[in-house]
């Protein structure tokens, strides 16, 4: 009876917290559910990696069923400040023990939402160049013209330079006899300008015509000319 006694008294006290606590719960899954759907949906605007996407809506909803198993706690009538307390201590060496990791995953959510690089793009991030293959949180995966997979941490990133957004600038020089006629070799090359911009292979990727700029040099009795135009990052080779 007084084990009986004792339960029906531990109920009637602590029943109800117990009740809205799990309430409490079942309520932070279900917003950390729609949290996630909502990021995903969100995200898919900004060409991340799906392992990279997944990792972010993952982490979002580990904070909001923190946020709810807090208050499921405090319901509870549990002391938080002695168990951060003891947590923030621990937090302090594992953070210790493994700053470069998290320097390493602060510059990738930097390069993640900041989008200097994509998929397929090629770039000179100091480390390496290459076009880039893949990358996580952590790390950057570069294909090197020759072959080799560059494998670099976001940490250790430099100046990121990248060669295939939006258009570029293609500038060269050629070699003509010093007696050439300048107005006339302009002309030419505007003519020359003029047909590449109508040939159906280069047409929807120059973006400005080619032209000559002038004399950039005087040598051995030759004259180098300088020529540009613009196009669009891919294959400007070609039409150099």
């Amino acid at each position: 009876n007084q084990v009986k006694a004792t339960l029906v008294d531990l109920a009637i006290r602590f029943g109800p917290k117990v009740l809205v606590a799990i309430l409490i719960i079942v309520a932070g899954v279900f917003v950390g559910r729609w949290v996630g759907k909502a990021m995903s949906r969100g995200l898919r605007g900004l060409e991340l990696e799906p392992p990279v996407r997944d990792l972010l809506v993952r982490i979002v909803k580990v904070l909001v069923g923190g946020l709810f198993a807090i208050m499921a706690l405090q319901n509870l009538g549990v002391e938080l400040l002695p168990l951060i307390a003891g947590l923030g201590v621990a937090g302090a060496g594992i953070a210790l023990a493994m700053q470069g990791v998290l320097r390493s995953v602060v510059a990738g959510l930097t390069v993640i939402f900041t989008r200097p690089f994509r998929v397929g793009e090629y770039i000179d991030c100091g480390k390496a160049k290459g076009t880039v293959e893949g990358f996580t949180l952590r790390s950057i995966k570069l294909r090197h013209q020759n072959g080799q997979v560059h494998t670099i941490p976001f940490g250790q990133l430099g100046q990121i330079t990248n060669f295939s957004r939006d258009w570029i600038t293609v500038k060269f020089n050629m070699r003509f006899a010093g007696n050439t006629d300048i107005e006339k070799l302009r002309k030419a090359a505007k003519k020359i300008g003029t047909d590449i911009a109508e040939m159906p292979l280069f047409k929807d990727d120059l973006l400005a015509p080619f032209k000559m700029q002038g004399v950039a040099d005087i040598a051995e009795n030759a004259l180098l000319i300088r020529f540009k135009f613009t196009a669009r990052p891919g294959n400007p080779a070609a039409i150099k």
